[in-house]
């Protein structure tokens, strides 16, 4: 591969990650044009196209996310020699997206990403918060943590505790009309344990979060089902019965099937994992 090849893959990542030509130019300060031109010659050189463009932008096929993850590999290798040059070394490196709840992403996950970089200083972890299922193989993001009961097909991963839930209301009221759950916290299992018990009961505030059900909740508007660690510790609210059942929910770190074997990927799942489990059991 000669340098002109190599520096291609700069650009391909910046395109993979960003989603956009536009974003790709932003991040590594050129202009559109550039940004398409080393595009369109990587794949001619290479035979086909890499991306798929579509009215929302660019997106990697599934059957190339292992070109995409390959040109990683090679620029965190290079990150690594200029390391090592400098004296400097780490088990895991480079840039890894990882997607999760907003539960998880503000109250569990800081600290974890926290302690982990603090081990791997050429690691760099870019958290995504969203309560909606992302599609992994269009490299919205390398590694899932999800609360969910069971994986789907398409990804591997490990369990990392479990997510403990509680019932919340309003201090001083305990039998407060439950709040509804919106968005895909309408179709938990969670959801349709509240339904089952509110009846006619439910409070005409709702919200698709957790973290904003416990404000909700806070400012006396309903009870609701959260997460323990969104709901403890905070004095405006307190814990009431009944509590849902099951009253916990397994937490996995996965990544797409094809990425499941990727090295880093593979390490920092893991190391993730065993953070999280720390954690919660």
């Amino acid at each position: 591969m000669n340098r002109e090849n190599w520096d291609d893959l700069r650009y391909v990542l910046a395109v993979a990650e960003a989603g956009s030509v536009s974003g790709a130019a932003r991040k590594l300060g050129v202009n559109h044009a550039t940004v398409l031109r080393r595009i369109a010659g990587f794949e001619e050189r290479h035979g086909g196209e890499l991306f798929n463009r579509t009215a929302t932008g660019y997106q990697i096929p599934p059957d190339k996310l292992r070109v995409i993850d390959a040109a990683r590999e090679v620029m965190n290798a290079v990150e690594t020699v200029d390391r090592l040059l400098k004296g400097a070394t780490t088990e895991v490196s480079g840039v890894v997206r990882v997607t999760s709840t907003d539960s998880l992403c503000q109250f569990l996950l800081p600290d974890v990403v926290a302690g982990i970089m603090a081990d791997a200083p050429g690691l760099r972890i870019e958290l995504y918060s969203t309560n909606a299922h992302l599609d992994l193989s269009r490299l919205h993001a390398d590694i899932s943590v999800r609360p969910t009961q069971k994986l789907p097909d398409d990804l591997v991963g490990e369990p990392a505790g479990r997510l403990d839930f509680a019932t919340y209301a309003p201090r001083g009221l305990p039998d407060a009309a439950w709040l509804g759950m919106r968005g895909p916290l309408g179709r938990s299992a969670i959801a349709d344990w509240v339904i089952a018990r509110s009846g006619d009961a439910v409070s005409g505030a709702g919200a698709d979060s957790f973290p904003v059900l416990r404000e909700l909740v806070a400012r006396g508007l309903g009870r609701s089902v959260l997460p323990v660690c969104v709901g403890q510790g905070d004095a405006r609210i307190e814990q009431v019965d009944p509590a849902p059942d099951p009253m916990s929910v397994p937490i996995w770190v996965a990544s797409h099937a094809d990425l499941a074997d990727v090295p880093r990927l593979r390490v920092l799942r893991m190391k993730l994992a065993q953070a999280l489990r720390d954690k919660t059991t």
